[in-house]
């Protein structure tokens, strides 16, 4: 399959070619993590494609001119940079037409992947421009523009900062016309999001994640005050939503595709203003007889919020993520995360499952005062007393973007150099309390702390007593857990069957030979799959122990037990 299409001769338009790439990051190795079907969809992606295409709708570029799109995902998609190089310069040479390469949602820990795949198209005089939170929160937040950032722009390579709604038409005019700024700074003007063109990816795209999952932000902004969080200093504090329309006519696009299931990558979608419009509309969409699935991302006080959690899932929510972030009130207040209140998580997270939804709480580990010991113990505590089924486990980091970052540059804190391991899985920094070495091994550790054979026994009896499907519940304790054991990579980046590309390996590294590559390659294929398969197998026959139990729903325990807003933990 051509990668662009040939331009439509009848119209004797010229072509303007847009090459839109979600990068991914290199592992421990220098290798490309790449699956053959990644995790998740990169929200940011679908939202710079969807104002790509009304760009063209619109034909900014004039009548004369046909602006093509494509898209790629490198979670999931090689990215072959001569070929690609190769259809753009023949598109440009033969047809008179012109290019841009945008590397789009870069986070701190793809920096360095997206500035090498920068550096190749810019080789070969190609317009490139890098965007997304890194290059955001760093010129949000840092009084002097860092050396990686300084590296992009001494090759020619623009920055974006901010969001694209608007800004699009006066990107792709200069590129048009090969006069890009060097940097297209936008983060003081924050866009109305009414009306805005919405995320969409085609449903090649969706296919290529587990799940078939498309993913929209409803919304924009948080009001807290979170300060290893980037969002609030890049997409601001105040809400900025979509309206029900917007959100019913992106469903509408992306059903006709055949896709059902969504990801609402809000935040926190319990402070959007617009929540129960947006769901009220959704409910309609249901009840007319399109059957819609949503994760959600709220805060650790939906429960208080009248209506919110029935009408999520009347609205087909049947997962919800809750930054937990830790159940030491000093280590919350530090982090100045006021608004999780923990006497609350019990009776938070009992509502949830009330309603029929999946818990997924995220865990920060590395607070200042946290020791291995402490760690261990506040772990045991969550598994006796508070009812949550999946918890994924993440390395305090401060990313740029964020006030932790920031003040620790002002005090001239050594950090680690290297972005590429900004991906919340390795240190960065140093520890009060803890050596490196000490927090990453208590970081591997409590993966297998809190899903053990005891615990996730204890999962699947809760999940019974709330009506939850054991089997599917066992499906996902496996799918958290087997990532970081077999691959060492965190769940959200992991996905089904790893890939690896010979060539496609770290600047600075060798290419290694055939011989040894693919013989390598292929006997930790064989290891770590067949690893996975024996956890697969312990975790069935799990599955068996429990579901032989007799009189399944008169179990109890602490965390599923009656209890009230303030009681617990």
């Amino acid at each position: 399959m051509a990668i662009f299409q040939a331009p439509r001769r009848p119209q004797a338009r010229r072509p303007f070619h847009l090459l839109l790439i979600k990068p991914s990051h290199y592992d421990d190795e220098g290798y490309v993590i790449q699956w053959w079907r990644s995790s998740i969809p990169s929200n940011s992606l679908a939202a710079v494609y969807g104002n790509a295409l009304d760009a063209a709708e619109r034909q900014v570029l004039g009548a004369e001119v046909e602006i093509e799109v494509t898209v790629l995902d490198e979670t999931n998609t090689r990215i072959d940079t001569p070929r690609l190089i190769r259809a753009l310069r023949r598109g440009i040479d033969r047809d008179g037409g012109g290019a841009l390469v945008g590397l789009v949602g870069v986070q701190s820990n793809q920096y360095p992947r997206a500035l090498d795949l920068a550096r190749r198209f810019k080789a070969a005089d190609l317009p490139v421009v890098i965007g997304g939170f890194h290059v955001s929160g760093c010129l949000s937040m840092l009084e002097q523009r860092p050396s990686e950032l300084q590296a992009a722009l001494d090759e020619g390579i623009s920055l974006f900062a901010g969001e694209l709604e608007g800004r699009l038409d006066r990107l792709l005019l200069d590129a048009a016309a090969d006069q890009l700024e060097p940097i297209y700074n936008y983060l003081s003007e924050l866009p109305d999001l009414t009306g805005a063109p919405t995320p969409y990816l085609p449903s090649a795209r969706i296919k290529r994640t587990m799940g078939k999952r498309a993913s929209f932000d409803a919304g924009r902004g948080c009001p807290f005050l979170c300060s290893f969080c980037t969002i609030i200093n890049v997409q601001g504090r105040t809400s900025r939503h979509r309206s029900a329309d917007d959100v019913e006519a992106l469903i509408r696009a992306n059903a006709a595709d055949g896709t059902r299931n969504f990801f609402i990558t809000d935040d926190n979608f319990a402070r959007n203003r617009n929540w129960e419009a947006i769901f009220d509309r959704i409910v309609a969409l249901r009840e007319s007889g399109v059957q819609i699935h949503l994760v959600i991302q709220a805060d650790t006080q939906t429960h208080r919020i009248e209506g919110f959690i029935e009408k999520a899932a009347a609205a087909g929510v049947n997962r919800g993520f809750i930054g937990l972030e830790s159940i030491n009130p000093a280590s919350l207040k530090g982090a100045q995360k006021g608004q999780n209140k923990i006497g609350d998580y019990r009776a938070m997270l009992q509502a949830w499952h009330a309603v029929g939804v999946l818990t997924y709480a995220g865990y920060i580990i590395g607070f200042p005062d946290d020791t291995p010991e402490r760690i261990r113990r506040d772990i045991q505590i969550i598994q006796r007393e508070l009812p949550i089924d999946i918890m994924e486990f993440f390395i305090l980091t401060p990313l740029p973007g964020s006030q932790d970052h920031r003040q620790l540059v002002q005090q001239g804190v050594t950090l680690e150099p290297d972005m590429n391991r900004y991906d919340t899985q390795h240190v960065t920094m140093a520890h009060p309390q803890m050596s490196r070495a000490d927090w990453e091994a208590i970081y591997r550790e409590v993966w297998d702390l809190y899903y053990s054979d005891a615990h996730v026994a204890t999962v699947l009896r809760r999940c019974r007593v709330w009506g939850y499907d054991p089997k599917h519940m066992l499906a996902k304790l496996f799918a958290f857990h087997a990532p970081i054991v077999h691959e060492r990579l965190h769940p959200l980046e992991g996905g089904l069957i790893r890939r690896k590309v010979r060539r496609d390996r770290r600047p600075g590294l060798p290419i290694e030979h055939p011989l040894r590559f693919y013989p390598k390659f292929a006997w930790d294929f064989v290891l770590k799959y067949g690893a996975a398969y024996r956890m697969h197998r312990r975790y069935r026959r799990i599955l068996k122990r429990v579901m032989a139990e007799p009189e399944p729903l008169t179990y109890t325990d602490t965390a599923i037990g009656p209890t009230r807003a303030g009681a617990g933990v």
